[in-house]
């Protein structure tokens, strides 16, 4: 009886960690920084983009558009919706442009993501 009741915990104990991995934790940010070709900026190692032009172009060509922070961090524009969709819509006004951005950033693997609530240009 003791045994069946320790296994039955056990598994439920083994459940609730796996649910709990799963889940992804987010929290409320406020990103300021470019909007910028993703290809550019690991690649070519900007800091900041060469012009709005060229984030543009490369955005329409399909080049996934991120925001690279004050600080170096790059954060990747995400949903919550599934199936996901490019966020490049969103980000075309600002390519090339500083920007604020909130909304929920999430961070795996050292990679960072930003579930953008509000995007403004910089003041």
């Amino acid at each position: 009886m003791r045994f069946r009741l320790l296994t039955a915990l056990a598994g439920a104990l083994l459940l609730a960690a796996a649910v709990y991995t799963v889940r992804a934790e987010s929290k409320a940010a406020t990103v300021k920084g470019y909007v910028i070709d993703s290809a550019c900026t690991f690649t070519k190692n900007l800091k900041k983009p060469i012009s709005a032009e060229c984030a543009q172009a490369c955005a329409k060509a399909g080049s996934p558009l991120v925001i690279l922070a004050d600080n170096g961090s790059i954060y990747w524009p995400t949903t919550d919706a599934m199936p996901a969709t490019s966020q490049n819509d969103k980000l075309l006004p600002f390519a090339g442009k500083r920007v604020v951005a909130s909304g929920k950033a999430y961070e795996r693997g050292g990679s960072k993501a930003l579930l953008i609530e509000k995007i403004e240009a910089e003041k």
